[in-house]
């Protein structure tokens, strides 16, 4: 059964249709990567997944559960379905630690000690213990993003969202944060990532689905979506523009 079932979703802004019928589905233990144009509705249509965007219409069904439907109690499945945002979102006035702590506490009511114990675990993975006890503005957007990770991670997300992790980034420290995710898909973390690294969707990606003008325009292997083999006139024309 797929983790993750979207059918006919749509999302408008007044007269602007943003999203427009679409249908799409994640199975335990892939890595799909959003792609796409500046404008094309990538974004919405993350944010659409857990809600944090209303849909106009249409269903969204996570872990045998309707996100849509009345009565849901949206912020027990949202635990289950980690949100990595482009702007870190961390707490400014909370340590790196704090950050990743409060949440297991507070949601998943986990003791202070297990929540601690588990963070610096987590920290320590990616590099980052030794900055446990910094506070947001004495951390580079490299180290911000690594612990907005580590903060997803903690919560033993079924799934986990990336809204263009690395475009706020500078340069050198991509790699950093893209490395970390790749061993989050190797542990068989099921991803959904809106990117513009297609190196990442290429190596990393199970599937790559190309988003443009609210649709969905194809939902292919990367080793087809970047084969040079592949004609469809308007992928390759975004293609041939950002490889």
């Amino acid at each position: 059964m797929a983790l993750l079932e979207v059918k006919d979703l749509t999302k408008s802004y007044g007269d602007v249709e943003v999203l427009r019928g679409i249908d799409f589905t994640v199975e335990p233990g892939q890595v799909v990567a959003v792609i796409g144009p500046s404008g094309g509705g990538k974004s919405t249509f993350l944010r659409c997944l857990n809600l944090l965007e209303t849909p106009t219409s249409g269903s969204v069904r996570f872990d045998g559960e309707e996100l849509t439907g009345s009565g849901v109690d949206l912020d027990r499945l949202r635990s289950r379905m980690g949100m990595v945002f482009q702007h870190f979102n961390l707490f400014p006035n909370m340590t790196a630690l704090r950050n990743v702590v409060l949440p297991q506490v507070n949601v998943l009511k986990r003791s202070k000690s297990e929540a601690e114990a588990k963070a610096r675990d987590l920290l320590e993975r990616v590099g980052m213990l030794e900055r446990a006890e910094a506070y947001p503005n004495r951390l580079s957007g490299g180290q911000k993003q690594r612990v907005a990770i580590v903060r997803a991670a903690a919560m033993d997300p079924k799934l986990m969202l990336f809204d263009e992790p690395t475009s706020a980034l500078d340069p050198e420290v991509v790699q950093d944060v893209l490395d970390i995710m790749s061993e989050l898909a190797e542990d068989g973390m099921t991803m959904v990532v809106v990117t513009h690294e297609m190196g990442f969707a290429r190596k990393v990606a199970d599937r790559v689905v190309f988003v443009d003008g609210g649709r969905i325009v194809a939902d292919l292997p990367p080793d087809e979506f970047f084969a040079d083999g592949n004609t469809h006139p308007r992928i390759r024309t975004f293609l041939d523009k950002v490889l």
